[in-house]
């Protein structure tokens, strides 16, 4: 294992690049410190040979690659002597000089090659084989390596990671550091987001005054985006003034006029519901405001043909030897008359005997029936369950990044081709994700959304599947139902208590269990015991693969932080044949469980001679391999493997334990729901009726009846500031359904 001393600066000459990743600034480099060499790995920018480097970090012992030196902080210099300054400019740091160009100009200038290329460069033209025009051409790319340098050097000393620095050059060039000297809050805008805090601090050493407008968008921005972080998709105009004229420390009077300052320049705009006017980012008004216009079109399109189908149900039921119940018919028949739908149901009501059915009779009539769902793990389930290909709606849309601009292959402009799209698990689709899936259908596309109402709503901001059936816009199956089979397992029976507000059945040792367990201590130790071996050795499960630990928070004793440090010690300890990467939170390592907690679309991976882009938000993996000296991870979610380097290591945490809200979508074998304590307003009634539904075929509840039944009684509901609700309503002509706005936020 790796032995650390304290921290230390150093200074040394950069001999040779092993490793460089241009998008975040991570490097290995071998550095002649003292005349030896010496490894020395962290965020150093884009260094070359020759380049002097001052160094803050510690000397650390590599069990396979011996003595190095871990950097935090990098401070560069151009290099002085003329044989470091020729193999910098050998490098090709300078497009179009090479070996040999460098060391004619290096013999002609000496030590003051660099001082004359950037001072004096038409003396370049001096050198023999160099014209006027290249020395220009070579002084105006030299220009570029010293504004690139120095723009990262300002964000090392101001103690921002160089990867933010890089982000600002791309979309700013030579003109970055004049606009961040004028304004440092465009460091938050789209593209580079540093957090508005850290812009905050960078502003004050500056003194922007506090009245400033650039501090007052990006302020009042900062907390529309918390409060998307969050669902929000909008928020009350009174709110933001509070909120933000508390961030900030102004009178809501100046917030007030940069909301209409930024209003009038379309960032933000105004939407008024039930005479209460709520501010939106522009990105989700456009959003919503499209999904609104584009179902009322397809609704009008979709008119009801008023053909009954009971015969060819009918005769669907002899062929596949099933009876279906009333409102499986009914939704069957709204499928193939109207085409234009929501399903919605909980479990064993018959949600997937009814899809099978409306998929079967549309492919007769040799109509192209496309399927698709949320998350990888959504997309797999329904896929095993229909027998019929489907993709995740990222994939089918076709993710594609360039530079900072995150788009989709297929759009209004190209268009997907299909004449049925059934989306499952409707409830995790976000806004954004759900404008961008409607741009891309054909007019005419029937679409049939499912998905259970009752579950916890999309982690993305929004909560589409619930205003879309709230609206009363759009014709709604609700399959009520339990059907016998279903009706022998207690988690569904359970589960449907719970929606109902009653009490589970904890008696039951079928395939629900109740575990008392009354102190945190011991609830923790519970919960690692039943994963590591007494669930594995009673029923055969895997505890990677089966077994998956789920918490209504991420804080506390029974948080997810603290119950994947307990589960990562008794599932994958240490051991001298894996190796580690620290990260801030955790320490990763070969075999760990992990989750990718934000939607990184420019990700690469393979899977079995296949490549593709994007690794999301929730999706599940393994880590097979890890190199430390190269800062790499390699993770295998679910057959795609993709490589992370330390950067990227941001986005992702331990998986052994997971929130409710992260588990959306997913289902394990077997689910250990510790219960115990916490935060009220985190126990609620519709959060475990989502932890509940995601055990296959066991749940084992660890904790307190008491807080159990409080989660029950709780039936205080995701709500979430939205206005898509109103939108539809206001669509469709018809009288908005009751909001409940003011029971959300706080």
């Amino acid at each position: 294992m790796k032995e650390e001393h304290g921290t230390t600066t150093i200074t040394g000459t950069v001999d040779s690049v092993t490793y460089r990743n241009d998008e975040n600034g991570f490097g290995v480099v071998v550095l002649d410190y003292n005349g030896d060499p010496l490894n020395v790995v962290g965020e150093l920018g884009n260094v070359e040979e020759g380049e002097i480097l001052e160094l803050t970090g510690v000397f650390q012992k590599h069990p396979r690659f011996g003595d190095q030196f871990r950097a935090d902080v990098c401070v560069r210099s151009l290099p002085v002597e003329a044989a470091a300054i020729q193999r910098y400019l050998a490098g090709g740091v300078v497009k179009g000089i090479g070996p040999v160009a460098a060391k004619k100009i290096v013999a002609k200038f000496g030590d003051k090659t660099l001082e004359i290329m950037e001072s004096e460069p038409e003396r370049l033209a001096e050198v023999d084989g160099i014209t006027p025009a290249k020395a220009a051409a070579y002084a105006e790319e030299f220009q570029k390596v010293i504004g690139f340098r120095n723009l990262l050097t300002y964000f090392t000393e101001a103690g921002i990671p160089a990867l933010y620095g890089i982000r600002s050059w791309k979309k700013y060039a030579e003109n970055a550091l004049l606009l961040i000297s004028k304004n440092p809050y465009i460091l938050c805008s789209d593209g580079i987001e540093l957090p508005f805090l850290k812009a905050e601090a960078i502003a004050q050493e500056k003194g922007v005054p506090e009245d400033s407008s650039f501090r007052l968008a990006a302020g009042i921005k900062y907390v529309l985006e918390e409060n998307a972080g969050a669902g929000h998709t909008c928020l009350p105009e009174d709110k933001l003034l509070d909120l933000s004229a508390r961030l900030l420390r102004v009178t809501p009077d100046l917030i007030m006029n940069e909301i209409e300052n930024q209003v009038g320049e379309e960032n933000l705009y105004i939407y008024t519901k039930k005479e209460r006017p709520f501010v939106v980012l522009r990105d989700y008004y456009v959003a919503e405001d499209y999904i609104a216009g584009r179902l009322a079109i397809m609704n009008s399109l979709a008119y009801d043909t008023k053909i009954n189908y009971d015969e060819v149900i009918n005769i669907a039921e002899e062929e596949n030897g099933i009876e279906y119940a009333d409102k499986q018919r009914e939704a069957i028949n709204t499928a193939l008359s109207k085409g234009f739908m929501v399903l919605t149901g909980g479990p064993g009501t018959g949600k997937t005997t009814t899809l099978n059915a409306i998929i079967s009779l549309f492919e007769q009539q040799g109509m192209k029936t496309l399927i698709c769902a949320p998350t990888g793990r959504a997309a797999k389930r329904v896929s095993d369950l229909t027998g019929k290909e489907a993709k995740t709606v990222h994939r089918l849309l076709g993710v594609k990044s360039a530079g900072d601009f995150i788009g989709f292959d297929h759009n209004e402009n190209n268009l997907l081709e299909c004449d049925v799209l059934i989306i499952d698990e409707m409830s995790m689709v976000d806004s954004l994700l759900f404008e961008a899936l409607l741009r891309a259908l054909p007019i005419d596309c029937k679409l049939i959304m499912v998905g259970d109402s009752d579950q916890l709503p999309s982690v993305g901001a929004g909560n589409v599947l619930r205003d879309i059936i709230e609206s009363g816009t759009v014709p709604v199956i609700r399959l009520t139902e339990i059907f016998r089979q279903a009706l022998e397992s207690a988690i569904v029976t359970n589960a449907h208590k719970i929606v109902r507000g009653e009490m589970p059945e904890l008696d039951n040792k079928k395939d629900f269990f109740f575990l008392q367990r009354l102190e945190f201590g011991p609830a923790a130790e519970l919960t690692v015991e039943l994963c590591e071996s007494r669930l594995p050795k009673a029923y055969k499960l895997d505890p990677i693969a089966d077994i998956q630990v789920l918490s209504p928070t991420r804080k506390g004793p029974l948080g997810t932080v603290e119950l994947n440090k307990k589960l990562q010690a008794a599932l994958n300890p240490p051991s001298r044949q894996k190796s580690e990467l620290k990260t801030f939170l955790y320490t990763f390592r070969v075999g760990d469980k992990v989750m990718q907690t934000k939607n990184d679309y420019d990700i690469d991976w393979k899977k079995d001679g296949e490549r593709g882009t994007g690794i999301f938000n929730g999706d599940i993996g393994v880590i097979t391999r890890l190199n430390r000296l190269l800062g790499e991870v390699e993770i295998d979610f679910d057959g795609r493997i993709a490589v992370y380097n330390t950067e990227m290591l941001d986005n992702v945490e331990l998986a052994y334990a997971a929130t409710v809200h992260k588990s959306q979508g997913s289902e394990f074998d077997a689910v250990i729901l510790p219960i115990l304590g916490g935060f009220d307003k985190l126990y609620f009634r519709n959060l475990l009726y989502t932890a509940v539904t995601r055990a296959k075929k066991l749940l084992v509840i660890v904790g307190s009846k008491n807080r159990l039944r409080f989660m029950v009684d709780n039936n205080r509901r995701m709500n979430r500031y939205t206005c898509l609700k109103q939108m539809l309503s206001e669509q469709s002509f018809k009288k908005p359904a009751e909001d409940s706005d003011d029971d959300a936020w706080r």
